[in-house]
Formats: C-alpha cells, structure tokens, sequence
C-alpha cells in the first residue's frame, strides 16, 4: 500500500485523477490540498480522507508533506510545480505530476535537478502524458522506423481546442486558480501553447527523439474579451539539428472545429498521424495501418498510474518521462517566446536568458 497525497487545485482534472488513483487499488489517499477550502472538502468526502488531513491556502501542500505520505500527486496550476516537486523530493517522498512541468526556463531546470535529485534518493518521479501510452500510437512510431517510410523529412503539429473561461479580473488572483482560468495567463499556466498544444509538441519529440534548437513564428490574442495575457493563436516554424521542418499551429477557443491534438509525420514515401483523438495512420511504400484512439486522456492515466505504481513498489527509478518532459516545457517556451517577440529564438538563447515569470500573490491566503 502506498500512502498518498492527492494535490486537487486543478479540480477538474486533480479530482479524476484521483479518482484512479483509489479505484486502481494499492494506494490510500491520506491527505488532499487545495487552496479553496470547498475544494478540499468536497474531495475529502468523495475519497474518504479524514477532515484532520485536508489542508487548505497556498501552503496546505507544506502540511501534507508532514503527514507521512509516501507519495505525492501534483495537478497545481504549473507556475506551483517547481516549488511543490523540490519540496516533495526533499521530504523523501515519489512524485507524479501533470503537465507542462514549468512555465519559465528557471522552473524547468528546477524540476530537472528536482528529478536527479530523487533519482538520488532513490524516489521516482512521473510526469503523466497520455498520448504516447495508446497503443495504436505505438504501432504508427514503431513503424516510422520501416525501410518503406524513408527519412522523417517532416512533422506538423496541430493543437485547435474551444477554449478556457476569461473572465474580468478581480482585486487579486484568486479569481484565476479555478476552472481552468489560469491556462489564459501566461505565468500561471505556461500560454495555451505550453498547456493545451503541449500534447501534440509532446509527441512530436517523442517521435523524432530530439529536441528543436531554434523556433520562429507569430501569435497574438483572438478569443473575443479577453482579460488574461494568454495568446491563444499561435504558428511556430521549429528547426532540429538533424534538419528536419517542424512547423506548429494552434487555436483556441476554436468553436466551430473539432478538437485536435495531432503530429503529422511526412517521409519521401509515406506519411502518418498519431494524435490524442480521432483516427491514426501510417501509409508507405510497403505497408498501411489504421486505427482509432479511444478514451486517450482516462486510458492514459490508468496506464500511467499502473506504472507509477509498479515503479515505486520494485524500486524502479529509471524516471525516464522526465527528460522529455522537461524538453517539451522548453520547447513550448522557446515557440511561445518566438511568436510573441515575432523573431528566430534559439534553444541556447532562451536558456542564458534564464527569464523567470512571476505572480503577484498580494492578498492571496498563504
């Protein structure tokens, strides 16, 4: 049994996956935090965690710490990430966190030297993406490697979603930790790029292994009334080492399209698609494969949470989601920062700039 702390800020997604957590069997949620106290105390009903265990404010998560986990699951807001993660793995405990791991290069290598550090102590550390975990996904990368496909020439990127609530703001930033809000301010929630198309950005660093070391583009703001500083429109052009074209297209809100989170993938002799919904294919010179992904977010999770725990109960700490993840953070700071400044941006650029984003946190409940 493996007691476990369930952070449920992000309550729309925080409170699924806890949910599978418990039904997986093999954990015991112990503890719950949030900074809304209905928050916690709705959850504390629904998974059976004693009221003496639900703690409330920004600092809750410091109190559960305390309270003889051994594991921790983070769905915060990301700006919340780093701090949560270096914190958890200085008390000992397994980590398994959402995405995008940081919104700022300072929070990425945090979580970087977080990640050795429980490596270290012999801790794992999971970061929970869902796409490459469907198996008809896995068979369009595995075949990618055919004779008949040929060299990856190019990949194309699509993240098209209907949007967040952007409502006015308030005296302080209470009002943007809930519902979703915060994905439309840069600093809470990493861009719509660095939150929503981050799946798609994902598997196109899963495909091809590597990651960009240049991006160019532009974006701006197109959702109607907006009040955050989010870009919800976004083309980004990415340039790997090895040469190959990556260009990204995202919208949101995009209401009168379908949801897509997709990387295409071109070769000389043939093409495919992996994606979070819809169809997936793989077509060459030799070969065809089709498939439909089925419930990739809900799947996903339960495939990861068997991992997770198969990971922390034979002491496996290979904790091999994280460079990717990290990569993929970067990468969709490196594109968001390029379509905001409208200029080429390289990996190396952005990583001396070591540009730290912050919040005002004035009048919040500490």
């Amino acid at each position: 049994m493996v007691d476990f702390h369930a952070d449920w800020a992000q309550a729309e997604f925080g409170g699924t996956v806890a949910k599978l957590f418990k039904q997986h069997g093999g954990y015991e949620i112990h503890a719950l935090a949030d900074y809304f106290p209905e928050v916690v105390k709705a959850a504390g009903e629904a998974l059976g965690v004693d009221e003496s265990r639900r703690f409330a404010t920004l600092s809750g998560y410091k109190r559960v710490l305390e309270s003889g986990i051994e594991a921790v699951a983070l769905e915060t807001p990301p700006y919340f990430f780093p701090e949560h993660a270096k914190a958890a793995v200085a008390a000992g405990l397994h980590i398994y966190m959402a995405k995008p791991v940081a919104v700022d290069v300072p929070g990425c290598l945090q979580i970087e030297a977080a990640a050795r550090e429980a490596a270290r102590k012999r801790r794992c550390f999971f970061v929970d993406y869902q796409l490459p975990t469907e198996p008809a996904n896995q068979e369009v990368k595995k075949r990618l490697t055919s004779e008949g496909f040929g060299k990856i020439a190019r990949i194309s990127t699509t993240g098209i979603c209907t949007g967040f609530p952007d409502p006015p703001k308030t005296e302080n930033l209470e009002s943007r930790l809930t519902k979703l809000i915060w994905v439309n301010d840069i600093a809470l929630g990493c861009d719509y790029l660095g939150n929503f198309d981050i799946h798609a950005i994902d598997a196109a660093l899963w495909v091809l292994g590597e990651r960009p070391m240049a991006a160019s583009g532009f974006s701006r703001v197109a959702r109607p009334n907006p009040h955050g500083d989010g870009h919800d429109v976004c083309s980004v052009l990415y340039e790997y080492q090895s040469g190959i074209v990556h260009d990204h297209f995202g919208q949101g809100p995009a209401n009168f399209c379908a949801n897509d989170l997709s990387c295409r993938v071109y070769g000389p002799t043939g093409n495919a698609r992996v994606a979070y919904t819809g169809k997936v294919h793989f077509r060459s010179s030799d070969d065809i494969f089709n498939a439909e992904v089925g419930n990739v977010y809900d799947d996903g999770v339960v495939r990861n949470i068997a991992r997770f725990y198969q990971d922390v109960v034979e002491e496996r700490v290979v904790n091999d989601t994280v460079r990717r993840s990290v990569d993929g953070a970067l990468t969709c700071i490196l594109g968001r920062e390029a379509a905001e400044r409208g200029q080429r941006l390289t990996m190396e650029q952005i990583l001396k700039e070591n540009r730290r984003l912050h919040l005002d946190l004035t009048g919040l409940r500490t």
